[in-house]
């Protein structure tokens, strides 16, 4: 099955059936996240994977009760930088050469450009940024879910601060950014389910310049 019938049988499931996704589907979706693009290659964020039925119940009410949390099998949260640094941005291109077997200095110059124009837009900038490198890998996720068949649900309605304190990310120099559980769709309690998909027709969507 192609990439675009999978992204047409997907939705945004409202209801899950508690059905465990099997791990290699959840390894498959979670490296498609890993491999995603992010701006100069250093991938400013985190990808917290959380099956703790205890856990998830604290989670719920933070995501305004919403079934899928405790209903799905996995849930997945990006966590994204909550600023740049020199070191942040060092470590990341001394890892990136060293795997590539290149020396360590080759990207001296690139690393100097780059935090030059990163420091002085403060760290809000920062953390937007970093936040939308993050909302990549999770767009990515959400396809490689659609293509083995795994329902997810797409999730910005949380608190994020409350959400920050319950996993400490402040303590790891992160915030959350967007959530995803992953389950089956449970076809006889989820109302969206047969409703036909709507997107903006591709004349409206669509722009070419000539």
């Amino acid at each position: 099955m192609s990439l675009l019938e999978d992204l047409n049988w997907r939705y945004a499931t409202k209801k899950m059936n508690g059905e465990i996704v099997p791990q290699d589907k959840v390894d498959y979706i979670l490296e498609a996240a890993r491999l995603a693009p992010s701006s100069s290659g250093l991938q400013p964020y985190r990808l917290f994977v959380i099956t703790n039925k205890e856990l998830l119940e604290k989670i719920q009410p933070i995501a305004f009760d919403q079934a899928q949390i405790t209903d799905g099998s996995h849930l997945l949260v990006w966590a994204a930088w909550d600023g740049y640094s020199h070191n942040s941005i060092s470590e990341v291109f001394e890892k990136t050469t060293t795997e590539r077997g290149i020396p360590k200095e080759a990207m001296d110059d690139y690393k100097a450009r780059l935090w030059g124009m990163y420091e002085p837009l403060g760290r809000e900038w920062h953390a937007t940024h970093a936040a939308k490198q993050a909302y990549i890998s999770f767009g990515l996720a959400i396809a490689a879910a659609a293509e083995q068949k795994v329902d997810a649900t797409p999730m910005e309605g949380f608190n994020n601060q409350a959400l920050d304190e319950l996993l400490g990310f402040a303590e790891k120099g992160l915030k959350s950014v967007v959530i995803l559980p992953l389950g089956y769709r449970d076809t006889s309690g989820d109302w969206l389910v047969n409703l036909k998909k709507y997107r903006t027709p591709k004349d409206e969507f669509i722009t070419e310049i000539k």
